[in-house]
């Protein structure tokens, strides 16, 4: 074990352009791809492989058809349950326990003296690493260190589905001070089959009346009638 460890480096830029690299790849963000690059390359805070990595990707959400990378992006971050950019979805989920989380984030921006945008949610990926740009280097390091796990569940699943977009949150990795590391991971469930309601007579073909996909027996059973027997007293 090294009794030195590195100096966090200075990442302002590098932070930003990453930020803006996991938004939505709108037109705004393609007419900016040389300020992005150009941002990378200046302050150099990040291997030159990882910066050639970051420059291929732009380069990729730039030179093909926009619909496509729009759509693409859409099947990865909002319809990919392991690849949410939502971090407290990967610890909390939809339990209550999320919105004490989120508020407790909120307080740490408030008290840095920044005010949330109210259409942002607070644990959103690119709106932690635009926070941490504007703090001091190691206090940077610091804050993404505390999400690292996260961010390295993300990074895994990215690989799994071979995406380019597996390069920024290796970058996030190395600025929080981690190696850029996959773990294992389980398949993920298609958004769709995990939000499907059961059909409603779906039940039958597994409560033991049949095998899947057979006829199922109708047995009709006369009702018993509510009325009791009327009694007639004779005159």
């Amino acid at each position: 074990m090294s009794l030195f460890s590195r100096k966090a480096p200075e990442a302002r830029l590098t932070l930003r352009a990453l930020a803006y690299l996991l938004r939505y790849p709108d037109a705004n963000l393609r007419s900016h791809a040389t300020d992005l690059i150009d941002a990378l390359q200046s302050e150099n805070a990040l291997d030159p492989a990882r910066i050639e990595e970051l420059s291929r990707l732009i380069a990729q959400l730039t030179s093909r058809p926009a619909m496509q990378v729009e759509a693409e992006y859409v099947e990865i971050f909002d319809r990919g349950r392991r690849t949410s950019l939502l971090l407290f979805e990967h610890v909390h989920g939809d339990s209550r326990d999320r919105g004490p989380a989120m508020v407790d984030l909120v307080q740490t921006y408030e008290k840095a003296g920044l005010l949330l945008d109210p259409d942002e949610l607070p644990d959103y990926l690119p709106v932690l690493l635009e926070f941490a740009s504007s703090q001091p280097a190691q206090q940077a390091q610091e804050f993404l260190g505390e999400f690292a796990h996260i961010v390295r569940a993300i990074f895994s699943a990215l690989i799994s589905r071979e995406s380019p977009y597996a390069s920024v949150l290796a970058a996030v990795l190395e600025l929080a001070g981690e190696k850029a590391e996959a773990i294992a991971i389980e398949p993920e469930q298609d958004l769709d089959e995990s939000w499907a309601e059961p059909e409603a007579f779906g039940g039958c073909s597994t409560q033991g009346q049949s095998k899947p996909n057979q006829p199922q027996p109708i047995r009709i059973v006369k009702r018993a009638s509510n009325k009791s027997p009327e009694h007639h007293q004779g005159a």
